[in-house]
């Protein structure tokens, strides 16, 4: 989970971009810091790289397929 110390740095917003699952190797379409729905895994990826590929990190079958949420923005 991502935590933070200084609340004047972040704040909340009720945007699209957060709801979009971005899945291994694809395009990143924001930069900022992604978590991974199956485990919790966070990474941090700049828009217009490319997310890790499918073998960055293993999931159990229960964790099911690795899934990239946007968590935190740069504006």
């Amino acid at each position: 989970m991502a935590t933070f110390k200084y609340p004047q740095f972040v704040k909340q917003i009720n945007h699209a971009a957060f709801d979009q699952i971005t899945h291994p190797a694809s395009t990143v379409p924001y930069s900022g810091i992604y978590r991974c729905e199956g485990c919790g895994r966070e990474i941090v990826s700049t828009q217009g790289h490319t997310m890790p590929p499918q073998n960055h990190h293993q999931h159990t079958v229960a964790q099911g397929a690795i899934r990239w949420r946007l968590i935190v923005a740069h504006e």
